[in-house]
């Protein structure tokens, strides 16, 4: 009775296993994903932070989102034809 107890568990715990990795992503996937997080200053929450950031990396992660938001305003602004002063097209 117990083996069949166990089997019928191990069959279980496999079915569900497997249905996760069905779901999966691809390196390329995880990978931008990663990128986007170091943006976000993700890499910044340490165990004792979470799920905040570590209060010493604030200001990073600030400066870090400023300079984000600033090369995105300027590569919308050349996709759009609209170059800042002083550039050259």
């Amino acid at each position: 009775m117990k083996k069949l107890a166990f089997a019928a568990l191990s069959v279980v715990v496999l079915a569900a296993s497997s249905s996760v990795f069905a779901q999966g992503k691809t390196r390329a996937e995880v990978y931008q994903e990663l990128i986007e997080a170091q943006q976000n200053g993700l890499d910044y929450i340490t165990d004792a932070s979470y799920p905040d950031v570590n209060p010493v990396f604030v200001e990073q992660v600030k400066h870090r989102k400023e300079a984000l938001a600033a090369r995105a305003a300027a590569a919308s602004s050349v996709a759009s034809g609209n170059a800042p002063a002083g550039s050259v097209n």
